[in-house]
């Protein structure tokens, strides 16, 4: 494990050099708002990385839910295949495509798109059983976060010399994507401070409310006039390919960035409640033999 994190780290210093020199130098200068266009190169990636790490979240926070009963883990797969069949099957009704026709969606990419919610639903299930997929949920939520916050950061940087103020009050793309981040906030906030018996349950509720949030960050441009920019690839937007070429090449290098502080964060975890259990352990057999002890002169005396 050490030698494949060690590799995957040069790798990503690598990735995150190469698209910091593409973005910064080689990437052209965008004719109406100049050099601070090139935060796009990091806003952009940074705020679909959050989106999959909270699509992670969710994902891992159901399966957890269903976990606690058998007959609610066959229903909650049940209802996800389900949704993967509806979803592609409306994907390619003559109504649903004329509505396609107005973001610059194809129906195979919807369809795609809802087909992944299975496949991740499941491949979750598989490779994180038991409490690592609570482990996996919290440790999504925190990265998700920390990148959330990069798009609140560089978002009103790039809004100050463009459209003259630092925030549009009451845009609604703005508006969401900050309630999103205080909804998973508020996630670890009651992670870290809650002590109850039920705190992972709750905790996982409020993941899945949270994650409602997300289709609405994402679709609010589309839907709703707002002073935000409109999206670049689909919904009739446009984009210099050698621009698509560099944020592309940026995205898999906070993806690969991402992952690398996931894996360190998910193994921290695990050895921290390791270490909590050998200490429940130890503190229960040294209860026990205080106890024995206790009760042996209460034994000689009756004797």
């Amino acid at each position: 494990m050490k030698r494949g994190f060690i590799i995957l780290s040069v790798i990503t210093a690598c990735l995150l050099a190469y698209a910091g020199y593409q973005a910064l130098v080689v990437a052209p200068t965008e004719r109406t708002m100049g050099d601070v266009q090139r935060i796009f190169y990091y806003h952009v990636p940074s705020a679909w990385t959050a989106f999959l790490l909270f699509f992670i979240n969710f994902v891992a926070s159901v399966q957890f839910l269903a976990s606690a009963k058998p007959s609610r883990q066959a229903v909650a797969k049940w209802i996800v295949i389900a949704i993967a069949i509806i979803g592609v099957i409306a994907a390619f009704l003559p109504a649903v495509q004329e509505q396609l026709k107005s973001t610059g969606m194809r129906p195979s990419a919807l369809a795609t798109t809802v087909l992944m919610l299975p496949v991740f639903y499941f491949l979750i299930g598989k490779w994180f059983p038991g409490q690592r997929l609570d482990m996996l949920a919290v440790t999504a939520a925190e990265v998700g976060v920390v990148f959330c916050t990069v798009v609140l950061v560089t978002g009103p940087i790039w809004a100050r010399p463009v459209w003259g103020i630092w925030w549009a009050t009451g845009d609604i793309r703005l508006t969401s994507t900050l309630v999103l981040w205080l909804i998973y906030v508020s996630y670890l906030v009651l992670r870290r401070f809650s002590n109850s018996a039920q705190t992972q349950m709750l905790a996982a509720a409020l993941a899945v409310f949270g994650a409602l949030d997300v289709p609405l960050v994402y679709f609010s441009i589309w839907f709703f006039r707002t002073q935000h920019p409109q999206p670049v690839i689909g919904g009739g937007g446009s984009i210099d390919p050698r621009m698509l070429h560099i944020l592309l090449i940026n995205w898999v290098s906070f993806l690969c960035f991402a992952f690398l502080v996931c894996w360190a964060r998910f193994r921290l975890e695990l050895l921290r409640r390791q270490v909590e259990d050998e200490y429940a352990m130890e503190s229960l057999g040294e209860a026990a033999s205080t106890g024995a002890r206790a009760s042996l002169p209460l034994k000689r005396n009756a004797s």
